[in-house]
């Protein structure tokens, strides 16, 4: 009896709870290669340690760590900037909080789908949500919908397709979701702002917080004692 072989497909993983989600939902489905990009953020060190660890928890053995020199030269956020600060979420007040990484997920789904066509794979992952989320302008559905555009008409054969399957979840869904799939909260990283502990109060760690809190489960990832 001869068995179907899996379907290629590429997952971007940060290191954080909604990519680690989206690598084991890819893992489950297809034959995954998962791709890590640096751009000289400030927890780029713990983000890697994270894609390294979630990689070997979910068996996924094709790995690319890629480093984007362009997003800190760039500069315009508090996560590639020393020189401004990482909001607490209570004082985020704008609609793009100065967190926001200019078109930073441009930068990572054309790395991607790069790989993508090399590797034969159909599908490129990402976990982008916009519920409960920072209001980034680039994890909206439009954006996704205008870029698989891009991408058939600039790839070879034009059959890549962006796929995002937590874009309208809201985070305790996604915990929900996660814990079904046994992905690895616990080697995740989502804070902005530290890398020993989490800092508990930049607007991620917040969402994150409160994700768990409304699943009713324990984040299980360190935190910074208030």
């Amino acid at each position: 009896m001869t068995t179907s072989k899996k379907s290629r497909a590429v997952v971007l993983v940060s290191g954080g709870m909604d990519s680690c989600v989206c690598a084991a939902l890819a893992a489950r489905d297809h034959e995954a290669a998962a791709v890590h990009i640096s751009y000289g953020q400030r927890t780029e060190e713990r983000e890697r340690q994270s894609f390294i660890a979630i990689c070997q928890r979910l068996k996924v053995h094709d790995k690319l760590m890629v480093r984007n020199e362009a997003l800190r030269a760039i500069g315009g956020s508090a996560l590639t900037d020393e020189a401004i600060d990482v909001p607490a979420a209570d004082e985020v007040k704008q609609q793009v909080p100065v967190t926001y990484v200019p078109f930073r997920n441009a930068h990572f789904l054309a790395v991607a789908v790069s790989w993508a066509e090399v590797l034969g794979a159909e599908k490129v992952y990402i976990g982008a949500v916009e519920p409960d989320s920072s209001g980034y302008p680039d994890c909206r559905p439009a954006y996704y919908k205008a870029f698989n555009e891009v991408v058939r008409t600039g790839t070879k054969e034009g059959r890549i397709e962006i796929v995002t399957p937590l874009i309208a979840m809201r985070k305790a869904e996604i915990v929900r979701l996660g814990l079904e799939l046994g992905a690895p909260f616990d080697l995740t990283w989502s804070c902005y702002s530290r890398e020993d502990q989490a800092c508990g109060t930049c607007d991620s760690c917040a969402l994150r917080l409160r994700a768990f809190a409304a699943a009713g489960i324990q984040d299980p990832i360190p935190y910074a004692a208030a």
